[in-house]
C-alpha cells in the first residue's frame, strides 16, 4: 500500500524560504506525476505545482511562478517543493499529491486533478 510522509512546513517570515519534502513508499514512484496543492479556509483548494514522472516537465500556478520550484529524486522516491520569497498569502496546508488517474504526466487540468496522498504540512508566513 502506498504511503507518503510530508515534511518541511513551519512558520517563516515574509521573504523567507521553506523546502517541503514528500517521501513515498509502496509505489512505482517514477510512474506517477506528482505535485502539491494547498488548502486555506478562505480560498479553498489551489493546485500549486505538478511534475511529470521523469521530472522533465513542470507546471505552476501563476501565483507561485518564479518563486517556487518543484523537483523530484526518483532514486529516493521523493518530491520536493522549494518555496522562496514567501508571502503571507502562501499560508496554507500543503499536500503532496499525484494525478487522480495515476498517469506519469501532468494533465491539462492538473490543478484540479491532483489527489492528496498524505496528511499535509502546514506553512505559515508572517507579515
Amino acid at each position: 500500500q502506498a504511503q507518503v510522509q510530508e515534511s518541511g512546513g513551519g512558520l517563516v517570515q515574509a521573504g523567507g524560504s521553506l523546502r517541503l519534502s514528500c517521501v513515498t513508499s509502496g509505489m512505482s514512484f517514477d510512474h506517477y506525476a506528482m505535485g502539491w496543492f494547498r488548502l486555506t479556509p478562505g480560498k479553498g483548494r489551489e493546485g500549486v505545482s505538478c511534475i511529470n514522472g521523469r521530472g522533465t516537465s513542470t507546471f505552476y500556478t501563476n501565483s507561485v511562478e518564479g518563486r517556487f520550484t518543484i523537483s523530484r529524486d526518483n532514486a529516493k522516491n521523493t518530491v520536493y517543493l522549494q518555496m522562496n520569497s514567501l508571502k503571507p498569502e502562501d499560508t496554507a496546508m500543503y499536500y503532496c499529491a499525484s494525478e487522480r488517474d495515476g498517469t506519469d504526466y501532468c494533465s491539462g487540468s492538473w490543478a484540479d486533478t491532483l489527489d492528496a496522498w498524505g496528511q499535509g504540512t502546514q506553512v505559515t508566513v508572517s507579515a
